[in-house]
This record gives structure tokens, sequence and C-alpha cells, in this order.
């Protein structure tokens, strides 16, 4: 077959194909073309995800008929007044954008400059249709529609149009997060979805976009480095997804989604992040443009770097002053089922079991005061004993002989975190939230086995605040989750309602067992079902409703702990493949000693 050259439509669909993936595509460059252009207010209308509408309207300088037409020819651009395309500094500049999305959609482009008349055109998948003066206000007002209907190849790929609008609103997200000067508006089916105004803040911008908590649990980056300046948000490590979508990187203005990047954010929380956690991140790289190669990639997602270890070194280097410098501080929002702890409580006579002797009590009067629910960890007031050494238990019965139990018999518990044991064999030290994690995730399984995981009832439903996508994700997975045990119920765009939990779970956290179901299910791929991953699901829950760390056991909670270990299968591993035991064989424990 002879070499012939392409039709210019045919050529329009291929170059299409790469710069237009999906809806969020067409619409991420049309409001780069917007910004590119001036604008300070933008606002974006969707309809059906995009899939059917997308609306794209700013104030920017508008355009003239002429700049109209050439607009709509491939290579055609006024970002680059000369050839020196290592000096680009806008978010576009190949001219392909609206002739790739004008040959696969219908395009209506209205615009007008300050002080000269508005202009109008419409173009039907290549093919002019209208061309003519509007009466239009200064600025440009973009409509594409029917996207990829008369390519049923491409639209047949497309996701249902709550995906497509997830994606479009994450799209939208990322380029106002760049630009806290512009103000922003989305709506979706005739719904204001997102509303920020201009003239923000960037820390206040990206806590407004990504969570509110955010502002008060993360830490100020500002760091520069010969030309390099390294701006933005970073969360404590304690403010952690369970995925890392919520990460944001932006290099001279422009979101991209650079491995570099992702890799050095990973290396800055490495000691102090869990594998399985992400920390919320918005990082904002400033260099010269010769630095860095923004044309390696169609849709401009990806960059080069002239000095990536520089990139890299100053990243993490950033990251870890400022978590540095943040020192000793945790989450700020105060834990609910700590605050329900507390309760107004008549002093009252003791137990008898947890009587002091009598010499060394103190009299005191009636009284009313605060004092915390579980208060035979700790010392009662009015009465004087020495702080003790070590924490024990009265041996009320004998306690039971080693060689009858594999994992051993408890004989106390260090850093309020691991369990001591003594083993026929030696000594055996358990991660009491490792090993707990586990029994609860066998537990679950057993019960899902049977048919589904029984449900505890909340006493007042809890609403949890999330954003729309994760809700949408949750809605359409309710039935499934109502199987483990946890009942949902939608309670506007952008909440859910939390009627009950796995009752196996006690008494869980709903907010973060909520939120980290949502990140989860984001990663799942949509034809499968919950119970196909059965163990991504009941792992995360089973990580809410374990035994935390910090938590003191008592004797007889530590052995049933242990006894449960050694009927349950898998117990030697927790969910993340980390170790729940260890133990020093008498002959390890003689040799520490020297005598062996």
């Amino acid at each position: 077959m002879s070499i012939r050259r392409l039709p210019p439509h045919l050529v329009n669909r291929i170059a299409a194909g790469e710069v237009v993936e999906r809806p969020a595509s067409a619409l991420k460059e049309l409001v780069e073309n917007s910004i590119d252009a001036g604008a300070t207010r933008i606002a974006v209308a969707l309809g059906q995800g995009g899939l059917s509408r997308i609306e794209v309207a700013d104030d920017g300088c508008g355009m003239s008929a002429e700049d109209m037409a050439l607009a709509l020819e491939r290579h055609c651009t006024s970002k680059l007044p000369d050839e020196a395309i290592e000096s680009v500094v806008t978010l576009g500049f190949r001219g392909e954008a609206l002739p790739s999305i004008a040959s696969v959609a219908r395009v209506t482009i209205e615009s007008r400059p300050a002080g000269r008349d508005g202009w109008s055109r419409v173009v039907d998948n290549g093919e002019v249709l209208r061309d003519g003066p509007a009466a239009v206000p200064p600025g440009t007002r973009i409509v594409v529609e029917d996207l990829f209907a008369r390519v049923p190849a491409r639209r047949k790929f497309l996701r249902s149009p709550r995906s497509e609008y997830a994606a479009c609103l994450d799209m939208v997200r990322r380029l106002a997060m760049a630009r806290p000067d512009i103000a922003f508006t989305l709506e979706h089916d005739g719904r204001r979805a997102l509303t920020v105004p201009g003239g923000e803040e960037r820390p206040g911008r990206v806590a407004g976009l990504t969570d509110r908590a955010l502002a008060e649990n993360s830490v100020a980056i500002d760091w520069v480095r010969d030309s390099v300046t390294l701006g933005g948000v970073a969360s404590l490590p304690t403010f952690n997804r369970g995925i890392a979508d919520h990460q944001y990187l932006f290099v001279n203005g422009r979101p991209v989604r650079d491995r570099l990047l992702m890799g050095a954010i990973r290396g800055a929380y490495a000691e102090m992040l869990p594998r399985d956690r992400h920390a919320v991140v918005a990082l904002f790289l400033d260099l010269p443009p010769s630095e860095v190669d923004v044309n390696v990639h169609p849709a401009k997602t990806e960059v080069r770097f002239r000095d990536p270890a520089l990139i890299r070194g100053m990243i993490v280097s950033g990251l870890r002053r400022a978590l540095d410098e943040a020192g000793h501080r945790s989450v700020q929002r105060p834990a609910e089922s700590a605050l329900a702890m507390w309760q107004t409580e008549s002093v009252g006579a003791a137990p008898a079991a947890a009587m002091p002797p009598a010499d060394d009590w103190t009299p005191a009067g009636p009284e009313t005061r605060v004092m915390e629910r579980p208060s035979l960890f700790a010392p009662r007031p009015g009465f004087s004993a020495p702080p003790p050494l070590a924490r024990a238990e009265a041996a009320f019965t004998l306690p039971p002989e080693v060689r009858q139990f594999p994992m051993g018999v408890a004989r106390g518990q260090v850093a309020k975190t691991y369990i001591v044991a003594e083993a026929e064999d030696g000594l055996v030290l358990v991660d009491q939230h490792a090993a707990h994690e586990r029994l609860v995730l066998e537990r679950m399984r057993a019960a899902l086995t049977g048919g589904r995981v029984a449900s505890q009832a909340m006493l007042i439903p809890e609403v949890v605040e999330l954003d729309e996508p994760a809700c949408d994700r949750l809605e359409a997975r309710m039935e499934e989750l109502a199987e483990f045990g946890l009942d949902l119920e939608r309670f506007g765009p952008t909440a859910m309602l939390v009627r009950s939990t796995p009752a196996l779970l006690g008494q869980s956290d709903p907010k973060g067992l909520v939120s980290d179901l949502a990140d989860e299910l984001a990663a799942f791929d949509q034809a499968l079902s919950l119970r196909e991953r059965l163990d991504h699901v009941a792992a995360t829950m089973a990580c809410h409703g374990s035994v935390r760390a910090g938590r003191i056991l008592s004797v007889a909670e530590m052995n049933a702990l242990l006894r449960e270990m050694e009927v349950t299968p898998h117990s030697g591993q927790c969910n993340h493949g980390r170790p729940t035991w260890v133990k020093l064989q008498h002959g390890d424990i003689e040799k520490l000693f020297g005598r062996k």
C-alpha cells in the first residue's frame, strides 16, 4: 500500500484522540484557554458529566472574528510570539485543542474583545454551520455538545456520567487551586457544585477545595534554593488519607502528575506514615521555564526537569524541614469517642476490690466532679498512694499453666502497645493493634460466609461530610456495604448519613471509616463487586474496629486476645502484611545475657 496524505478532518480526529480522551480533557483545555486569556471569573456548566454538554464562560480578553477563525485551525496560537518554545509561560501553546474538539463534537464559540463587536461561530464535527456577529458580553463563551457522538468507537469507551463528572470536578479543582486569584464556579445538571471567590490566599484556597480541617492540621512550605521556589501546604503525618488522589502538584502554575514529584513526597513522609496511608499535599514549584520541559505529553500533564535530583532533594528537604518545625503537633480535631468518655458523676463508695488499704485512705467530702468513665485504671481522687513503678493486677485466681497455650500467658504490657507473654519455650511479644486487626478481619470473613455481617444501630445517626464524587461512589455501593453491616443513606449532595456500623467493630469512628471506604472505592474497578474486593473492604473496616495502640488492657483482655489468636487463621500477620507477634526463644534470651 502506497503512502498517502491524510485529509484534514481525519488528521483532526487523530489529534483529538491524543488531546481529548474524555470530557475532563476537553474541559481542561477550555479552562486553560480562559486562564491564559487573563480571566478573573470562570464559570463552568456540565450536562451528564460533560457527555452531553460542556460550557465555559469567562471575562478574559476575548477574540475578534479573524482570531476566532484562526483558533479553529490546527497549530494556530497566540501564545508563542516567537519560536522559543522552551520559554513558554502559558498553560497552552500547541494550538491543537479547539480544532481537535470541534472535529468530534458540536462547538459554539461566542466572543467579544472589550470595545469591539462580538462574533459567533458554530462548528459541527468539523463543518462550519454558522459564522456571524452576535450580541455577547466581553469575554468568551464556548459550548461543547455531544462529545464523540459521531465517533462511536470512542464514545463506547467513556465511563458513566457520574464517573465523568468526578473527573471534571477534579480537573476544575486542580486548576482553581493553581490560581487562587481567579473566581471559579461549577454547575452540574443545573445544580451549583463548586464556588470559590477570587483573590484568596493560597492556603485558604487549598483547604477550601480539599478539606476545611486541613487549615488547622497542616504546615506551610516555603523553601528557596537557587532560582527554584517551593511553596504550598502539607498535612501533618497524622492527617492522612487512604489513597494518593489528595496530592496536588503544580509546576509554574501547571497541574501535573509526575512520578518524580510523587516519589519525593513518599520519601519525605517515609518514616512517618504507614505504607498504605498518604499525606494531603499541595505543592507549588516555580522555576525558570528553561529548567523544565512541558512539551513532553500531548495533554501537558507531565514535565521533564533539567536537574531532577535538585528538584527531588528540594521537595524532600522542604517537606521534612516544615514537618520538623511542627514538632510534636498532631491532628488538632478532638476525637469524639474520647469526649464521650467524660461524664458528670457523683462520688460514691469505691468497689471493694478497688479499695486501697484503710491506713492509706484520706476521707473526702461529698462532691460532684467530672471524671473519666474507665476509672479503674487510674487512682481515684481522695486516695493517697505512691506512684506505681509498673502496672500489675492482683492474682485472685491462679494464672493458667504456660504449657497449655502456644502463645503463652500474658504477663504484662509495654508502652501500652505490646503484650508480653510467657510461653513454654520463650517470651512472646504481641502488637495488640495489628493482632486484633487481623482477628476482626477474620470474624468479618466468617460472618460474610454466612450471609451478612451483623450491624449495630447508632442511637443518633451521624452525618459524614465528603465531596460529591465520594458520596456518589458510596451511594452506588450502599446495598453491598449493608452486607458488611454498614448502613448508609444519602444526605444531600455532599454528605452521607451513617445509621449503623458493623457490630464487630464495637465503638468505631464512623467518619474515619466512611472516608477511608470512599477512598478505597475510588481505586476499585467499577465492574468488580465488593465481595470480589472482600479483603480490601473488610481490612479497611477491621482497621477501624481494632484495639488501638496506646490502650491499656487488663490481663484478662490480653489473655483473651492471645487465645483467639491461637485459633484464628493467618493471625501471624496483620491486614497490611506486618507481623503481629515475635518470639524470643529461651536460648536467644540466654545469649543476650551471656549465659550461652
